[in-house]
C-alpha cells in the first residue's frame, strides 16, 4: 500500500512508515491525543524511485563520493535531489494521496487544511541510531497540490549532505534506507516543547519537560532556551522550575507560514506551563513508557488548553554518558559561563567560535566548538570537539540530542558564551553540572569525549529478552544483564522466604502483614527493573512444598501435586490469599510502581480468569485499567482455548513450557523413570505454543514464553519465528539469549529480503 492511516499503523511498522510514523501510528491506537493523519509509506518512495529510472544512477553517484570532502559531498547531495524533485510522480500514487489529504479535510472539518509534512525514514528513530533533524519538515501546507509538493520535497531530503554523511559514518546503507512522509494535521500551538520521561543524561526516573511558547520547532531546533521543568514521577512532584528568557517564538502569519516573531516583553520571563499542565503531561509521559515498556523521547504540544502528542521515539543516548573525572570541580579555575548541563562529562581544550557554516573548518580534534546553536549541517565538526557550549537551546535541542549520542560533553543555553569566551583560550567544561571553566584541567587531558567502543555496543531485539525471578536478592543481578523486564516473578518462593504458610496470616488476623510481606519483597524487583515490566505470578502453591510452612500442618496429601491443589484453582478456593496478593500490587501501584503486570498460573477455563478478574476488582484495582492483567499458559486447555481467554480480555500471555510438556505428554518432569521421555521439542507441544503465540499475535496480546524452553537457543530461534514479543530466560542465559534472539531477526529479514529478489 502506497497511503495508509495513523489508525492502521504500529510501531512493528518502521519498514512500511518509517520510526516517525509507526510511532504515531502506536500512539493513536493506543488512544493518545494525536493530531490525525496519514503515511506515504516507504515502497510509494521505493516505486516513485523505481518508474522514475533514477535508483541506479543515485547509488553510482553515492559509491563515489568522498563524504570527507564538503564541497564533493554538497555538490552530489544538490545533483541528487534535483534529480528527485524534478522526476514525476506516479499517477495512481497522486490519486490515491488527493484522496487521503480529502478525507483528512472532511474529517476535521476544514477547506485545504494545514498539515506539516514530516519525513519519516525507514532507519529512524530507532534504539540505536537518531537522525535528528537530517531530513525536512514541512509547515502549514495546505492544499492538495502544495501536499504532492512537499512529499516530493520531503523524498529528496533523504540525500541532504548532513543525511548522507552520517550513513556513512554509521555504516547505514544508503540502499536499504527508505523514507516515509508523515501528513498530520497541524497541531497551532499556543504552547510546546519535548518531554523525555526520564533524565536523557542520567536515566533518573524523572519527567525532563522543556518549553516556549508557538510552535514546538524552536525548542527543538534550539532556536530558543526553552523553560526547563522536573517532575518526579512517584509522586508528581515539580521538584524543579527553570524560567527562561524566551526571545523568540514561531507562530502563523495571515497566510498560514509558520514565520519567527519575537516574544512579546511581558511573556519573555513568563512561565509557559501550570503546575496542571506539568501534571498533566507527566501523566502522559508515563502513560506512553508504560506502553512502550522504555524511556521515551516526546515532542508535545498544547492547542486552546488541549494537550497533543505530536512525536515519541525510545531515547537513543541512556548508558552512553562518559564517565566524570577523578577531579572535581572545585580543582579547576573560576567560572566563565553558566548554563545548563546537557550531555555529562568533562573536556577541555581551546575554544573555537562559530557564527558562520563556514566556519567550521577552524574545528580541530579535541577544540571545544562554541556557538548560537549546532545545526545538523555541523554534526562533522561537532565529531573532531571534546566539547560543546552553546549560547541557546535547553537539553533537548539539537546539540545536546547529538552531543549526548557522540558522547560529548555539552552545555547549552548558557545566553553570552559566544562574546564572553575568547577564540583560542583553554577552557574546561563541565557537562553534568553546565558550567565552563577557565583553563585547561590538567586532570582530564587525556580524555576529551569517550565515545562507547564498538565492541561494547549492546545488542538490539525487536524481541524483548526478560529474565526469571524467584528471590528478591537475586533482582539487582538480573537487572544488571540489560533484561528488558521481568517475564516470571514466582511468588511462591517469597512465601517459603517467609516460612509461614499464607493461609495463617489470614487465620491469625494478620492479613496486614501478609500484604507488607508480599508488597515489600515484590517492591526490591520492581525498584531494580523500573520502568521495565515486571510480571508477578500469583501464587502457584503445590501442597507438598508448602506443608513444611509454619501453619502449613493441614496442608493434604496429594498423591501427585503437581496435578493437585495448585495455582489458580487453588486460589480461587481460598480467595481471600488471592485478595492479599491483589493488596499488594495495587499497595506498590500507588507507591509509584505502575511496571507490575499481575498473572494467573495454571487456569483451565476462562470462567476461572473471570472469577479472579472480579475479585482482583473487589480491592478496588481494576484489571486492564489500573493494571496489566494476563495468564500463564500451562495447561493445554488454555492453549487449545486461547481464543476464548482472549475474548474475556487478557493484555499479555505468558507459556509455562515446563508444566505444559508434561501435562501435554503425561510425563512427571520429577519422575527419574520417566525423564526420558520429557521433550518440549515434542511436535505436539511445539504446536500448542505456535497455536498461542500466533492467536495473541492476531488479537495484538503480548506474548512471552518463561519455561526453560526460553533458554534452549535452537527452540527461540523457532519461537521468533511464529511472532513471540518477548522471551524469559534464567539471568545466566540472558545474554546468549539475546544473540540468538538476534540471529533470528537478522535471519527473518534476510529471508524476506531474498524472496523479494527472486
Amino acid at each position: 500500500m502506497y497511503v495508509i492511516k495513523f489508525e492502521d499503523l504500529n510501531k512493528s511498522d518502521i519498514g512500511i512508515a518509517g520510526g516517525k510514523g509507526a510511532n504515531l501510528g502506536e500512539l493513536t491506537q493506543a488512544g493518545i491525543p494525536v493530531p490525525p493523519g496519514f503515511v506515504v509509506t516507504a515502497q510509494a518512495y521505493e516505486k516513485f524511485m523505481e518508474e522514475a529510472g533514477i535508483n541506479d544512477k543515485v547509488m553510482s553517484i553515492l559509491d563515489e563520493i568522498d563524504i570527507n570532502d564538503t564541497k564533493a559531498l554538497q555538490a552530489a547531495a544538490d545533483e541528487i535531489k534535483n534529480m528527485i524533485k524534478e522526476s514525476s510522480i506516479p499517477e495512481d500514487m497522486v490519486l490515491l494521496i488527493r484522496e487521503a489529504y480529502n478525507q483528512l479535510c472532511q474529517r476535521v472539518g476544514e477547506d485545504d487544511t494545514d498539515v506539516a509534512i514530516r519525513s519519516s525514514a525507514t532507519a529512524e528513530d530507532l534504539p540505536e541510531a537518531s537522525f535528528a533533524g537530517q531530513q525536512d519538515t514541512f509547515l502549514h501546507v495546505a492544499g492538495d497540490d502544495e501536499v504532492i509538493e512537499y512529499i516530493r520535497r520531503c523524498w529528496a531530503s533523504l540525500f541532504e549532505a548532513r543525511a548522507i554523511f552520517y550513513r556513512e559514518e554509521n555504516n547505514f546503507e544508503h540502499s536499504k534506507v527508505y523514507i516515509a512522509v508523515v501528513v498530520q494535521k497541524m497541531a497551532n500551538a499556543d504552547k510546546a516543547g519535548v518531554m523525555f520521561t526520564v533524565n536523557p543524561s542520567t536515566g533518573e526516573e524523572i519527567a525532563l519537560i522543556e518549553g516556549s511558547w508557538g510552535l514546538g520547532e524552536s525548542v527543538v531546533s534550539g532556536d530558543v532556551t526553552p523553560d526547563n521543568y522536573q517532575v518526579d514521577k512517584k509522586n508528581n512532584e515539580i521538584i524543579n522550575v527553570t524560567i527562561s528568557d524566551k526571545k523568540v517564538m514561531y507562530t502563523n502569519d495571515e497566510n498560514g507560514t509558520s514565520i519567527k516573531v519575537d516574544v512579546p516583553e511581558d511573556k519573555r520571563k513568563e512561565r509557559v506551563l501550570s503546575d496542571e499542565e506539568l501534571i498533566e503531561l507527566t501523566e502522559m509521559g508515563k502513560r506512553v513508557q508504560s506502553h512502550y515498556g522504555e524511556p521515551m523521547d516526546t515532542e508535545w504540544a498544547f492547542e486552546k488548553g488541549n494537550l497533543f502528542l505530536l512525536q515519541a521515539r525510545p531515547i537513543t543516548t541512556l548508558g552512553d554518558s562518559v564517565e566524570e573525572s577523578e577531579g572535581s570541580s572545585s580543582d579547576l579555575g573560576d567560572v566563565l559561563v553558566r548554563g545548563l548541563g546537557a550531555s555529562p562529562g568533562m573536556a577541555s581544550g581551546k575554544v573555537k567560535i562559530i557564527l558562520d557554516i563556514d566556519e567550521l573548518d577552524k574545528i580541530k580534534d579535541g577544540d571545544i566548538m562554541v556557538t548560537t546553536m549546532t545545526t545538523p549541517d555541523m554534526v562533522p565538526a561537532m565529531r573532531r570537539a571534546s566539547g560543546i557550549v552553546t549560547d541557546e537551546g535547553g537539553v533537548t535541542c539539537h546539540a545536546s540530542i547529538i552531543s549526548r549520542e557522540l558522547g560529548i560533553p555539552c552545555v547549552v543555553g548558557t545566553g553570552d558564551a559566544t562574546t564572553t569566551l575568547k577564540e583560542n583560550s583553554g577552557v574546561t567544561l563541565d557537562g553534568k553540572k553546565g558550567l565552563v571553566f577557565e583553563g585547561i584541567s590538567e586532570t582530564k587531558e587525556e580524555a576529551p569525549a569517550a565515545v562507547a567502543s564498538a565492541g561494547a555496543a549492546p545488542i538490539i531485539t525487536v524481541t524483548e529478552v526478560k529474565a526469571n525471578v524467584s528471590m528478591p536478592e537475586a533482582a539487582e543481578k538480573a537487572a544488571a544483564t540489560g533484561a528488558d523486564g521481568v517475564g516470571l516473578l514466582r511468588t511462591e518462593h517469597l512465601m517459603l522466604t517467609s516460612g509461614v504458610h499464607p493461609g495463617k496470616f489470614i487465620a491469625d488476623g494478620r492479613e496486614d502483614e501478609l500484604i507488607d510481606t508480599i508488597a515489600d519483597n515484590v517492591m526490591i524487583v520492581a525498584d531494580a527493573f523500573y520502568p521495565r515490566p515486571v510480571w508477578y505470578r500469583t501464587l502457584d502453591a503445590p501442597t507438598d512444598e508448602f506443608i513444611t510452612l509454619e501453619g502449613g500442618e493441614n496442608e493434604p496429601r496429594e498423591h501427585n501435586p503437581m496435578l493437585g491443589w495448585r495455582g489458580i484453582r487453588r486460589e480461587l478456593d481460598q480467595p481471600e490469599i488471592l485478595k492479599c496478593e491483589f493488596k499488594a500490587i495495587k499497595k506498590l501501584h500507588e507507591k509509584g510502581y505502575t511496571n507490575i503486570g499481575i498473572m494467573i498460573p495454571l487456569s483451565q477455563s476462562p470462567e476461572e480468569l473471570k472469577q479472579a478478574k472480579a475479585l482482583c476488582s473487589e480491592v478496588g484495582f481494576e484489571p486492564h485499567k489500573d493494571v496489566e492483567f494476563g495468564m500463564m499458559v500451562e495447561i493445554p486447555a488454555a492453549a487449545i482455548m486461547i481464543d476464548e481467554y482472549i475474548k474475556v480480555g487478557i493484555d499479555f500471555v505468558s507459556l509455562g513450557t515446563n508444566d505444559l510438556t508434561q501435562y501435554t505428554l503425561a510425563v512427571d518432569r520429577n519422575n527419574e523413570f520417566v525423564a526420558k521421555h520429557y521433550s518440549e521439542e515434542h511436535p505436539a507441544v511445539m504446536k500448542l505454543i505456535e497455536r498461542t503465540i500466533r492467536k495473541c499475535a492476531e488479537a495484538g496480546v503480548k506474548c512471552s514464553i518463561c519455561g526453560q524452553a526460553g533458554s534452549v537457543p535452537h527452540i527461540v530461534e523457532k519461537l521468533v519465528e511464529f511472532g513471540i514479543t518477548s522471551v524469559s530466560s534464567n539471568t545466566d542465559a540472558i545474554a546468549d539469549v539475546r544473540k540468538t534472539v538476534a540471529r533470528a531477526e537478522q535471519k527473518i529479514i534476510l529471508d524476506a529480503a531474498r524472496k523479494r529478489l527472486e
